[in-house]
């Protein structure tokens, strides 16, 4: 499925970026008088208004084919929200989501740097470096920042991995935030990333994060993810402006509903 596209920066959105989550409560009103309200998470509806200046003439005409190639509001793609962290379930590290290494061993209730409990001590048994990964259906020649908080009560190393790029750091006592950039493969269509252990070695974790930009920013804990996998342009028409030589600007609305999924 195509991607909605970065720019020459390596990001997606440019600030302000405007976020919305419409949801829908069903409301039954019985004969007595009484009411039973139900929450309908299959009409939630979510959107971004996405306001770019001073693109260059090559971004914003890359822009309006890919607006073009989807027919306006007609056709799906895949959006990677550019406000979110793209991992799901970044606090619990045993969901389904994610995949451990068979001698990985993963202990939660740790403190964390935040002050709550939701770190991890990550150890590995085996003769290998050993992990914990998730995989995201994204395309992974795009731009991306790994960002993860890492502890030791003894200096011990530590494997970053972004699709099949990895860097080794060393990690010391207390938490220290540690960050990869950079892109996968081109021609895949997912990208897996991960924390690695060294043989007989452990580690405390916490705040894994996936940004579709260069760099890292606060960490946002997340549960659903940002990879959003039918997205639509909400207009069936793109405004372009030229505010000077190789300068643009365009505000692009897109919206993800999970009652067209299929």
């Amino acid at each position: 499925m195509a991607v909605y596209p970065q720019l020459s920066s390596g990001a997606l959105a440019q600030f302000p970026v405007k976020k919305s989550d419409r949801l829908r409560t069903v409301v039954n009103t019985m004969a007595d008088g009484s009411v039973i309200k139900l929450a309908d998470p299959a009409a939630a509806l979510t959107g971004w208004q996405l306001q770019y200046t001073s693109l260059s003439d090559a971004e914003a005409a890359a822009l309006e084919q890919f607006f073009l190639s989807m027919e306006g509001s007609l056709n799906p793609f895949i959006f990677l929200d550019p406000t979110a962290n793209l991992l799901a379930w970044s606090d619990q590290l045993t969901n389904d989501v994610w995949t451990a290494d068979p001698f990985a061993g993963l202990t939660g209730g740790v403190a964390d740097p935040l002050g709550g409990t939701n770190a991890w001590t990550l150890s590995n048994s085996g003769a290998a470096p050993q992990g914990i990964y998730q995989t995201l259906n994204a395309p992974g020649g795009y731009t991306y920042c790994l960002s993860v908080y890492l502890g030791s009560v003894a200096a011990a190393g530590a494997i970053l991995v972004l699709g099949n790029n990895q860097t080794t750091v060393t990690v010391g006592n207390g938490w220290n935030r540690f960050v990869l950039s950079g892109q996968g493969n081109a021609s895949a269509n997912s990208i897996a990333f991960g924390v690695q252990v060294p043989p007989g070695m452990s580690l405390n974790l916490f705040g894994m994060q996936v940004e579709i930009q260069p760099g890292a920013s606060q960490y946002k804990p997340s549960t659903q993810g940002g990879v959003y996998p039918r997205a639509y342009f909400r207009d069936d028409s793109l405004s372009f402006t030229s505010t000077d030589v190789n300068r643009n600007s365009v505000t692009v609305n897109i919206v993800y509903a999970s009652t067209l999924q299929s």
